[in-house]
């Protein structure tokens, strides 16, 4: 479910849950506020998926949590 395969299409992977997220995020955020951007969204669904996700960007590198705020890490 990390990843997209044969069976799990890119929408239903956390990876691209977190795609969906990554482009929802115009600026630092909270987390409750990128909640309500993409609580709509079909790929995200449920709040459980959402944090699944937001972890995995986290994990990556995607994502930096500091002073509340969750910001875009900028990649050279």
């Amino acid at each position: 479910m990390i990843a997209p395969n044969k069976y799990v299409p890119i929408d239903a992977s956390l990876i691209g849950i977190g795609a969906t997220m990554l482009k929802h995020m115009a600026g630092p955020t909270t987390v409750t506020a990128l909640w309500e951007a993409c609580r709509t969204l079909p790929p995200v669904g449920t709040f459980h998926r959402f944090v699944l996700a937001l972890d995995l960007l986290y994990a990556l590198g995607a994502v930096e949590l500091e002073g509340g705020m969750i910001t875009r890490v900028a990649r050279p």
